[in-house]
């Protein structure tokens, strides 16, 4: 059957998404599922059907993928994906229970960075960035000269500057640069992170909660300080 179209009905097209990953060191059910309790109790609303990326490469081998699969399911997290498994069993079984494997891009980024092209200038947005929003500043800063709502995101691969109410989640350092840097003059955000590196909201010091705030990477953490 011949199908004529004026214009393709689909595209491909190159995105950037920001996704959870659950690093796992452990094989025991009972201490994934006491620790998973624990960490989603912080912030409920924000883990609620999150869809996170399974990191297994300091799991033990002759791991259960069953039932590690089932105990992070049970707990409302939606599995999208497998990233650094090196046992090849186990890969096997991850692959026929039908999630993707994934390599470790930011790694593959690592080796490149010498090749990598200077950055861009500074992206500059003076509109609220809203609920639902995206912002993405590829090889180059991030500044926003207003506020930033719960709801929304930025993610940049150098620094982001929020001369304003940051809310939403910012993600600086997104292709694997740890030395970048998160400032704004009102601190509430949802989400923080450098280099794939995170932390929420109950992170944020009452004494920095809605104040003028930097966020760093420093001692293999993200570090919150005043300005």
């Amino acid at each position: 059957m011949n199908i004529k179209y004026e214009q393709t009905p689909i595209k491909f097209k190159g995105s950037v998404f920001t996704t959870l990953v659950l690093y796992l060191t452990s094989n025991k059910i009972n201490i994934i599922s006491y620790f998973l309790t624990r960490e989603i109790k912080k912030s409920p609303e924000f883990f609620e059907n999150a869809p996170v990326m399974i990191n297994l490469s300091l799991l033990p081998k002759n791991s259960n993928w069953n039932k590690i699969k089932d105990v992070i399911t049970s707990h409302g997290l939606k599995i999208i994906g497998v990233v650094d498994c090196y046992d090849f069993y186990l890969k096997d079984i991850i692959q026929k229970s039908g999630f993707p494997i994934f390599s470790n891009t930011k790694s593959l980024i690592n080796e490149k960075k010498n090749n990598q092209k200077s950055f861009h200038k500074s992206i500059f947005y003076k509109n609220t960035i809203h609920s639902g929003q995206t912002i993405y500043a590829k090889n180059s800063d991030l500044i926003i000269t207003n506020n930033v709502n719960e709801g929304s995101e930025l993610i940049s691969d150098g620094n982001i500057h929020v001369y304003g109410k940051l809310s939403g989640r910012a993600l600086a350092g997104a292709h694997g640069d740890n030395t970048r840097r998160i400032f704004c003059t009102n601190l509430c955000s949802e989400l923080l992170s450098i280099s794939g590196e995170y932390c929420l909201m109950d992170s944020i010091p009452k004494n920095i909660f809605n104040k003028s705030a930097q966020v760093i990477f420093k001692n293999g953490i993200v570090n919150i300080k005043k300005l």
